[in-house]
Parts: C-alpha cells; sequence; structure tokens
C-alpha cells in the first residue's frame, strides 16, 4: 500500500485542477491507495468568494471517503487555540503550516500557542521548509529545531526537507532530536528531479540516502505535492525511492507505513 502526504486540495470553483475528484484520478493513475489532503489556506479559501472555515469545508468534502485523512489550515487572524481545537473536532488528524506563506515566524508566540494545543490534542503538524519568497531569518530551518525542544511530544514533518538551500540544517533539526523520541520526520515531497537544473527542492540520491543512514528508517514520509506536481513526476518519484540504496522495509516505510503509524 502507499500511502502519501502532503496533497492540497480546493473547491473546484478555485482550482479545477486541485480539487478532490481530480486528486482521485491523480491517485488513481499513480497507483496511490490513500493521501493526506490538506485543507485551501484561508486567503484563497475567501478570495475564491467562499465564507466560513476551510476546514469545516473540508471535512465535509472527503467525509466517508476512506481514501483520504484531512488536515487543517490555520488562520492567524482568529482565536488561535480555538482554530487547533476545530481541527481537532472536525476528526481532521494534523495541520499542514506553511511559515514563509502565512508569514508567520517559525519560533513566534503565536506559533507557540498552535504547537502547544496541537501537542495537547495529538495533532501531527507537516511544515513548509526552505526558502519560499519571504525573509529568511523569519523561517529559517533551523528554527525548527526551537519547535522541537519546546515541544517535546509534538510530531511534525519538514517538507521539503530543507530544499536545496537548507537540506544540512534540516538534517541537523532531525539528528539533533533523534534522542527525544524520534518526533520530528523529513517529509520527501518534491525532492525528485524535475528536469530543471534550477529546482528548488531537488535532493541527490547520496542525500536522501544520507538521510536514512543518520536518521533511521522510521522518519521519513513520502509526499506529492498535489496539484503542483503531475502524475509523471510522482510516478518517477516512487521509482526513484525503488531504485535507492536501503533497505526494502525502509521503501515501504517511506511509501506509507511510517505515516500510517505517525496517524494511528
Amino acid at each position: 500500500m502507499i500511502f502519501a502526504n502532503h496533497a492540497h486540495v480546493f473547491p473546484k470553483e478555485i482550482r479545477p485542477e486541485g480539487c478532490v475528484d481530480r486528486l482521485m484520478e491523480f491517485l488513481d493513475e499513480c497507483e496511490i491507495d490513500k493521501a493526506v489532503a490538506f485543507a485551501p489556506f484561508s486567503d484563497r479559501f475567501h478570495e475564491g468568494g467562499f465564507e466560513g472555515s476551510p476546514n469545516d469545508w473540508l471535512a465535509k468534502e472527503i467525509k466517508g471517503n476512506d481514501r483520504f485523512v484531512g488536515f487543517g489550515t490555520i488562520d492567524f487572524t482568529q482565536n488561535l487555540r480555538d482554530e487547533v481545537e476545530r481541527i481537532a473536532s472536525l476528526g481532521l488528524k494534523g495541520i499542514k503550516m506553511h511559515p514563509p506563506y502565512q508569514e508567520f515566524v517559525i519560533d513566534g508566540p503565536e506559533a507557540f500557542e498552535v504547537y502547544e494545543r496541537a501537542q495537547e490534542l495529538g495533532l501531527f503538524i507537516s511544515f513548509h521548509s526552505g526558502m519560499h519568497w519571504h525573509r529568511l531569518r523569519d523561517n529559517r530551518v533551523l528554527l525548527f529545531d526551537e519547535v522541537a525542544w519546546n515541544f517535546k511530544n509534538l510530531k511534525f514533518s519538514m517538507e521539503h526537507i530543507g530544499g536545496y538551500h537548507f537540506f544540512k540544517e534540516a538534517l541537523a533539526v532531525m539528528c539533533n532530536n533523534s534522542r527525544y523520541g524520534g518526533n520530528v520526520f523529513a517529509g520527501w515531497t518534491s525532492v525528485g528531479n524535475r528536469g530543471n537544473k534550477g529546482d528548488f527542492w531537488y535532493l541527490t540520491d547520496e542525500q536522501l540516502e544520507t538521510v536514512i543512514y543518520q536518521t533511521g528508517e522510521d522518519s521519513s514520509i513520502f509526499g506529492l505535492d498535489f496539484p503542483y506536481s503531475k502524475p509523471e513526476h510522482i510516478k518517477a518519484d516512487i521509482e526513484r525511492i525503488k531504485r535507492l540504496d536501503i533497505s526494502e522495509d525502509c521503501k515501504e516505510k517511506i511509501l506509507g507505513k511510517t505515516l500510517e503509524k505517525v496517524l494511528k
């Protein structure tokens, strides 16, 4: 079974190629069994003419579909503890947070309020990690060490593993916290070669194998970055994982077993 993280979904009126029906077709084409679906960020949702909460929309959209596990998003203009509690009450299993896009400081007081309540409620957080056209000092990857250090029972992934520019910082965060429960995960999302030498997220086979060699076989999670990745990209990423110089058991863990275990 392949169970993948990191699929952004939208109402079809906002982004037709990113709707739930299209994601179902995408999973079928790539022979993927299940996926984590992220609610839209609130600004995109409301700019699209929708009212209310994108988390409520997502919970309703995927209700009864056992191929999806839902993650909510945080509206930083609202009461943050209420936002986290609402996500949990809807049956969503985690939160997608994007420091540069949402323009929050990784170790700032507002973000810490979210982490604290997420830890209490057992919610997993998938963070974007790496540069994304916002001031780097607010979202430098090394700051995730502060998250792990202050919230030792919070499980989270660094999607893109820091990307091309901050891979070593992401690896340092994982290794530095490996003795405290193994709660920091590498998100293998958009790390495949897209044929573009200027790709910001591409990591080499050696780098990916190093993640396994240094952090162990239970700390990596495969992701899609739907709808920004195309089916041919994801198929190539899966085949690439299967060719890596790591154990067969490890490959199965990356492609779903670890995510299934983390989300129980």
